[in-house]
């Protein structure tokens, strides 16, 4: 069973909307995790991501999303037409309130740390700009935190092993730039500071916790994400599960060798790349190298609110 199989089943059983703390709470006690193909340290939020990531590529997903703090799911099939016109309207006249939080930009990095793992699989590793040796290459070269999605974990050994025998192993390296919020007063210089930070990287994404809804805005961000292949990563502080990309990266099939060895001046991307190779050699993956992966309470609990 997969989890995406465990979740339904739980939720057409139980016939109404449930957070994944008690999807998960409830396939324990009937003991339906016993069939799941594998579990990890945090099987509640690989649900989440599953269920979230199913919602957003599927147009036909059998889940659909349910209030708010806690986020929860049902299934479409339990609703009627007119439950789910209700709900799409109540979705839409619920405005958060305006509070004033007080959080920096690497504040965010936590945040970002347990989407790329959960949603992306990548294990993330933060880079200390002032850990650079050298100046003389500029100061949009560093990103904020990099990122690598393994194969080791979906691949079958005797794959692993033909792919590092004809030197082909299939990793995949993502550069992520934080802002605390995009408006149209930061977009251009922020858009292009993550296209110069991430050119050496199969996939960059620029990432804000708040990203203006306005539809000028939110045209040109499209125009230029579409044009530079640049994704844009939402990252929701007071849900972390309901994180998203709102425009996807274009991938590259190829890295930028020259900027790569450039980067090179950090320690931590140095670190990086060698933990990485270490990695791929070993077919395991050490996971206290790269950036912590808190917990979605722990996340919450770091943004110190106002009302």
């Amino acid at each position: 069973m997969t989890f995406l199989e465990l979740a339904r089943r739980v939720l057409e059983e139980e016939k109404k909307p449930l957070s994944v703390d008690e999807i998960w709470t409830i396939a324990k006690f009937k003991r339906y995790d016993q069939d799941l193909a594998s579990q990890g340290k945090t099987p509640w939020a690989t649900i989440a991501a599953q269920i979230y990531v199913n919602i957003r590529d599927s147009k036909n997903s059998p889940f659909i999303k349910v209030g708010a703090r806690p986020r929860r799911f049902t299934l479409r099939a339990l609703l009627s037409n007119t439950d789910l016109q209700r709900l799409d309207e109540a979705q839409l006249e619920v405005e958060t309130p305006k509070r004033e939080v007080e959080y920096l930009e690497r504040d965010l990095h936590p945040f970002l740390s347990y989407y790329a793992y959960f949603f992306l699989k990548a294990y993330t590793k933060t880079i200390q700009h002032t850990r650079s040796d050298k100046k003389e290459f500029g100061e949009w070269i560093h990103p904020d935190l990099v990122g690598c999605y393994f194969p080791v974990e979906d691949w079958k050994p005797e794959v692993i092993d033909f792919g590092q025998a004809i030197g082909n192993i299939a990793i995949k390296l993502f550069s992520f730039e934080i802002k605390r919020e995009l408006t149209f007063a930061n977009l251009r210089e922020s858009f292009f500071q993550t296209v110069s930070n991430s050119s050496w990287s199969h996939e960059g994404y620029l990432v804000a916790a708040e990203v203006s809804t306005d539809e000028d805005f939110l045209a040109e961000l499209r125009r230029l994400s579409t044009s530079f292949g640049i994704g844009v990563i939402r990252i929701d502080i007071d849900d972390p599960d309901s994180s998203e990309i709102v425009f996807p990266a274009k991938p590259r099939e190829s890295l930028d060798w020259d900027t790569i060895n450039k980067l090179m001046m950090n320690p931590d991307f140095k670190e990086f790349l060698r933990r990485i190779k270490i990695d791929i050699s070993s077919n395991e993956i050490r996971k206290e190298k790269y950036d912590r992966i808190s917990t979605r309470d722990e996340l919450i609990k770091m943004i110190k609110r106002r009302k």
